[in-house]
């Protein structure tokens, strides 16, 4: 049972990636899922988050109108479409699902490395 996040790497400011979450050993559509991100030396926060059936999304100020979360139940995966990066968004990205409360989600992703070069 996990999840794993994936698509990550290097891009310039302005650019795009795609990251996604597939999970294994359990049905991802029964679980809100959600992005978070930690920078060096920084807190981890939350970026982006998106109810079961993906009726209802959440957006973090700082990320607003650039990225996009979604999730394709069929597949068991959930995606974050990051348009316009900025070097603030440099960080390692997770993501998470939860039955209930963010406060303590019941599986986490891996993570995986987002940097963007000005």
């Amino acid at each position: 049972v996990q999840l794993q996040a994936s698509g990550g790497g290097l891009v310039q400011a302005g650019g795009s990636l795609r990251l996604s979450c597939a999970a294994s050993g359990f049905t991802l559509g029964y679980y809100a899922i959600g992005w978070f991100r930690q920078a060096p030396g920084k807190e981890r926060e939350g970026v982006s988050f998106i109810s079961s059936f993906g009726g209802s999304t959440y957006y973090a100020d700082p990320v607003k109108g650039r990225f996009t979360i979604s999730r394709d139940n069929a597949k068991n995966m959930v995606y974050l479409q990051m348009n316009s990066l900025k070097p603030e968004d440099t960080a390692v990205y997770y993501c998470a699902a939860t039955l209930g409360s963010w406060s303590a989600p019941d599986y986490w992703g891996q993570g995986t490395q987002v940097t963007v070069s000005s």
